[in-house]
């Protein structure tokens, strides 16, 4: 039987754009979806540049302007993978043109941006969020376990996103060092370790947090010195609301880390420790005495949710792209009216909630409150 067809406007063609339209035609083919989505139109910054990306990528439509891409009564959904600053605009716009509405992280360049991206989604409009991490089968599989209590009660969650793009002094001032830009580790990065503590842990209470910049001047690539005043690097105490305690922290500069998105979940009965640099491994600890006792690898596989869609054989590895199909499956059972396991504008909203009152407590010391 035919599948009604999701009509989507792409709004971007850089890498997070390309991301994009490649899990929307995998996922089209991959999962048995309750729509059958369609980019129908790419928009970007002028209409050449659309033209070209949209013929890249197989998209029959080009625009170089967003707003009439989203004006278009054929388009259901709008995807957003824009710079930040324009996030908020666009999701606006397209939630009032009753569009559904999924969009990268960060949500947008402020709180009160957030704030009224999540309150426009009040209507009712279905909304998603890129964070692509937690929808890895091994986070899965990582939630189900606590949830189980195979590792008792949670009792610490030590989490760190590093990479090191902007370890070299001479690494050149960009769109990240931005603040207008949501730019920084923090806002950047940090994002993606504090949803993936609140997705598997619960809602974060209380933080104490440290900022830091590196280097305070970049040279751009005019060859001009700029003044950097975003954070390289964020360290940060937290405390959840269920009495477990936790660290979070978030570098750019952290030499030799290239996808160090990792934590350690400790709990009264075990541990669960993860990497992203080996995000097809959960690592889970089971205290008990014996002389061989520690932790077990546990290699992903086809009995884990939904990488049994792209291999039937365990330790054969899906990547990055899988996980972004998998996260478009998600965007497109919400704009369904179905059950999902998206993140919504809401759940973003309380992420960049966490995120400011840790930029609140470097500013004023001491712990502050979400």
């Amino acid at each position: 039987m035919t599948r009604p067809v999701l009509n989507i406007a792409l709004i971007g063609s850089g890498f997070m754009g390309r991301a994009h339209a490649l899990a929307f035609a995998a996922a089209d083919r991959t999962f048995d979806l309750p729509l059958s989505p369609r980019v129908t139109v790419l928009a970007d910054r002028d209409l050449p540049t659309a033209t070209a990306a949209a013929a890249l990528l197989g998209i029959p439509n080009a625009s170089g302007d967003w707003r009439e891409a989203i004006a278009d009564a054929s388009i259901d959904m709008v995807a957003i993978a824009t710079p930040n600053l324009l996030h908020a605009p666009i999701a606006i716009a397209a939630l009032e043109a009753g569009k559904a509405v999924y969009c990268e992280k960060p949500l947008a360049t402020t709180i009160a941006e957030s704030e009224a991206m999540t309150a426009a989604a009040a209507s009712g409009r279905p909304t998603a969020v890129g964070f692509t991490y937690l929808y890895n089968p091994m986070i899965a599989l990582a939630r189900e376990l606590i949830a189980e209590g195979e590792i008792g009660e949670v009792t610490a969650f030590r989490g760190i996103h590093a990479e090191d793009f902007m370890a070299s002094a001479d690494a050149p001032f960009n769109w990240r060092c931005e603040p207008d830009q949501a730019g920084g580790a923090l806002a950047d990065i940090g994002s993606h370790i504090i949803a993936m503590a609140k997705h598997l842990v619960g809602d974060i209470a209380s933080v104490s947090g440290r900022l830091y910049t590196a280097y305070p001047v970049r040279r751009d690539a005019q060859g001009n010195d700029r003044a950097v005043t975003v954070d390289d690097q964020m360290d940060a105490v937290v405390a959840f609301a269920n009495g477990a305690t936790g660290t979070l922290a978030a570098s750019w500069i952290a030499s030799g880390r290239k996808m160090g998105l990792a934590f350690e979940i400790s709990g009264t009965k075990g541990s669960i420790s993860f990497t992203q640099e080996q995000f097809n491994e959960l690592k889970l600890y089971r205290s008990g005495p014996g002389r061989t006792n520690g932790f077990t690898t546990i290699c992903a596989g086809p009995e884990h949710g939904d990488y049994g869609a792209f291999c039937p054989a365990s330790g054969h590895q899906i990547g990055y792209n899988d996980l972004k199909t998998i996260e478009v499956k998600a965007a497109v059972e919400a704009a369904a009216g179905l059950p999902s396991a998206a993140k919504s504008f809401a759940d973003a909203l309380a992420v960049e909630k966490v995120a400011d009152a840790i930029r609140r407590s470097h500013r004023e010391g001491g712990w502050v409150r979400p």
